[in-house]
Parts: C-alpha cells; sequence; structure tokens
C-alpha cells in the first residue's frame, strides 16, 4: 500500500473497521485492525459499550443508556433527552427534559405564558386579517434570515436545494408532523436548524456524533411554505448589493475626478533674509479684511513661502469659498510683495495639514512641489560662456618625427667699448 507510515508492521487502510459488533446493531468504530480486534472483543455478553441510539416509543426520542443487546429498551426511566415548550401563541419557547415514560407518555409540564410582544404580535395578525394585507410579502421582500442565506451561499447549492425541497414537501402535508433528516456534518445542520426558523418550524438535533441529525416538528406558530425560493431571495439580495455599489463607485470615482479647491498662496522665490514677521506686516491690510479666514505663514523646505488660510469656524465658510476669497486676494499680494522685493510672484496651491503642496496653479501644477521647485530654480539659472576660441589644426600626416627640433639662433646684441660716447650720440 502507498502512502503509509515506514514505522507500521502491517499492511493497514487507515478507515475505520466497519464491521458489525456482537449486539447485531453498532458497527466497530476502531481504526483497520487484525481479526478479531474489535472494540467488543473484551466485553462479555452480546452487547457493546456504544450507546443504544434506538427510537424510543414513548417519546420517539433516541434512548441513551449502553448498549444492552439482546433486550429491549428499560422505557419505565423517565427520558432525558431535550425538548421544547412553548406559550399558547408559540412565540415564546424554552429548552426542558422531556421525561417521558411508558406509562406516561406525555408529562405534564410547565407552560409558558404570553408576554407583551406575543400579544403585540397577534394584534398585528388579526389587523392585516381584517384589511386582507400579507404583511410577510412584498416585492423585494426576504422572509429568510441573513444566517440563512449565507449558509445556502457556503454549502453545495443542489444539497440545499434538495434540503429546501424536503421542507416544502413536508409544510404541504397537513398529516405530517415530524421530519427527521439523515446524519450530517454541524455546517449542515446549522442550515438545517435556521431554515425551520424560517419556516416556522421547531427543531432539535439528536444522537451523538457521527449519528447526530436534525428532527423538524411543526408548532401551531406554522401557517405556510415562504412564496420565495431561497435562490431567488439570494439573487434579490445580489442585486441590491449591485445597486448600492454603483452609485459608490460613481461618487468615489467623481470625488478622485475633481480636484481640492485652492486654500493657500504661495509666494516664489523670496529675498534672501526674509522674515515671517516682514511678510505678515507687508500683507497684514489685505489679510485683515477677510475676517472669516485665518492666515498662517509658514516657510517651506523649498525656500518658499506658504500663506494658508483656514476658516475660523467649521461651518461659516466652504471649500469653494476659500478659493474664491484667495483668488481675489491673489492679485492684491503679488503687487505687494513684489513691489516690496519680497517674492517674485504668488501662486494659487493647495496644501495640507502637514504643509505638502498638493496641487498648484496653472499647467505645470502636477509635480511642482518639493525638490521639483528646486531643480527647476537651479535649471532657470544658466551660465552664460563667453565664444570659444579657435582652435589652429595642423594638416594630419602619417609621418611622426621622433628627432628633437632645431635650437634656434640667438642674436647677441653688440655691446659699445665706450659707453659714454655713444650715450652722447644718442
Amino acid at each position: 500500500m502507498k502512502n503509509r507510515p515506514c514505522w507500521l508492521e502491517e499492511a493497514r487502510c487507515g478507515l475505520p473497521c466497519g464491521k458489525k459488533l456482537k449486539c447485531g446493531t453498532h458497527t466497530c468504530r476502531k481504526e483497520c485492525h487484525r481479526p478479531g480486534e474489535c472494540e467488543d472483543a473484551e466485553i462479555p455478553g452480546s452487547h457493546c459499550a456504544q450507546p443504544c441510539g434506538k427510537t424510543r416509543k414513548s417519546c420517539e426520542h433516541a434512548c441513551q443508556d449502553s448498549c444492552h443487546a439482546p433486550y429491549q429498551c428499560k422505557e419505565d426511566r423517565p427520558c432525558q433527552s431535550k425538548t421544547f415548550i412553548t406559550c399558547e401563541c408559540q412565540n415564546r419557547k424554552k429548552e426542558v427534559k422531556c421525561l417521558a415514560t411508558k406509562t406516561n407518555p406525555t408529562p405534564d409540564r410547565d407552560t409558558l405564558k404570553c408576554d407583551d410582544e406575543c400579544l403585540r404580535l397577534q394584534r398585528n395578525q388579526r389587523l392585516a386579517a381584517a384589511l386582507n394585507v400579507d404583511p410577510d410579502h412584498t416585492d423585494d421582500h426576504i422572509p429568510y434570515s441573513d444566517t440563512t442565506l449565507k449558509l445556502f451561499r457556503e454549502l453545495s447549492l443542489t444539497w440545499a436545494q434538495n434540503q429546501e425541497r424536503e421542507f416544502r414537501v413536508f409544510a404541504s402535508e397537513p398529516s405530517e408532523k415530524r421530519l427527521r433528516f439523515k446524519p450530517m456534518p454541524k455546517a449542515q445542520r446549522a442550515f438545517i436548524h435556521n431554515l425551520a426558523a424560517d419556516f416556522g418550524f421547531d427543531s432539535e438535533s439528536q444522537d451523538p456524533e457521527p449519528h447526530r441529525h436534525v428532527s423538524v416538528f411543526k408548532t401551531p406558530r406554522f401557517v405556510s411554505a415562504p412564496k420565495k425560493t431561497l435562490a431567488q431571495c439570494a439573487k434579490i439580495r445580489a442585486d441590491a448589493a449591485k445597486l448600492t455599489a454603483a452609485p459608490a463607485a460613481s461618487s468615489s470615482a467623481n470625488a478622485s475626478a475633481a480636484p481640492e479647491p485652492f486654500n493657500a498662496l504661495l509666494l516664489t522665490a523670496p529675498r534672501f533674509g526674509l522674515t515671517i514677521d516682514e511678510i505678515d506686516s507687508a500683507l497684514a491690510t489685505h489679510l485683515k479684511s477677510h475676517n472669516s479666514l485665518s492666515f498662517t505663514t509658514s516657510f517651506l523646505p523649498s525656500d518658499e513661502i506658504l500663506i494658508r488660510a483656514v476658516p475660523v469656524t467649521s461651518w461659516g465658510t466652504s471649500p469653494s469659498a476659500v478659493e474664491s476669497t484667495l483668488s481675489s486676494l491673489k492679485p492684491l499680494v503679488a503687487r505687494t510683495v513684489t513691489k516690496e522685493g519680497l517674492a517674485a510672484a504668488a501662486l494659487l496651491v493647495t496644501a495640507d495639514a502637514n504643509l505638502n503642496v498638493l496641487r498648484r496653479e496653472g499647467a505645470a501644477a502636477a509635480g511642482a512641489g518639493g525638490w521639483n521647485a528646486v531643480v527647476g530654480r537651479a535649471a532657470a539659472q544658466r551660465r552664460v560662456f563667453g565664444p570659444a576660441k579657435p582652435e589652429t589644426t595642423r594638416p594630419s600626416s602619417g609621418f611622426v618625427s621622433f628627432s628633437k627640433l632645431a635650437r634656434k639662433k640667438v642674436v647677441e646684441d653688440s655691446v659699445a667699448d665706450d659707453w659714454e660716447a655713444a650715450a652722447d650720440d644718442e
């Protein structure tokens, strides 16, 4: 056999044994083993150690005693399985022990009283019946819980639709009061429980693993099966999700396409040694005329000056109004800073709370902040060089001489014998 651990001395498949035990009812749950080593091999008699699991005749619950084959179940003892008691309108529900015996299959149990919520539901039902109104059905009404639809999408579609079909057949038969499903995993049992609650049935899980199954019971609370199937409701829910997602996507696209309004002024190429106090004093007349805005002056790492406008109150001025105010203020600020030699120009920009310039006025707005501005100013300062001197070119030749050049003859000046006479002659 393939894929078996090397330390095994014998070939085993690794599956449960599955042979019938001495009781004739249960099967061996041990992993594949030698003949004669089933789990009841060391138990004397004709029974095993597994729970009985047979259905009691008094209450139809599973017998929870240990295997007692070949004898019948001792139904003189009260059944310890769990069941439900409800109020008169079936709105309230409480879990209690069954306590049924062979001599008393329907023991007396406490009854629940209807509360205010029960009375309210009864009034609504009477009013709906008088007005001939169906309170459970509308065009987009979904009669199933969110958990039921979630499990319907996660589990096998074919299996879930088969279980729904069993529910509808059970609901259409007035004589049927109890529906028992086959043993199934925990997730599938959860789907059965939720679907039973949506139909108006009571449900309970019975027997231990791996034979645990679900039983469904009709109650006076049940009226009829939902008119819409699970597949129809799942489609309605998916269409509603698409409709809500489309406006959200369009609004986000419009928000990303529309640029943020300008909220600051940027002074480019400021004068060397300029201070914030000088800027504030020079522009105080223009800035104080707008009482609804508060202006903050800051130096940027790019050697530019940012004058950011913030509304005094959160509800008083909108971003578009701030941009309109700065647009009317820009010509006055530009004229003042250029006249007094404080900066070269004034631009409208969009800046965040961390003084990062996000957008600039003009076509060169994209990527115009930070190092781009520094590089742009550096590139603007071009050096001007004079005309290059023409170089004298010699005719190229294939001959190369390695001999020394001839020395020029030095002409020596003659020296007069009588320098005084020579000076008189000059």
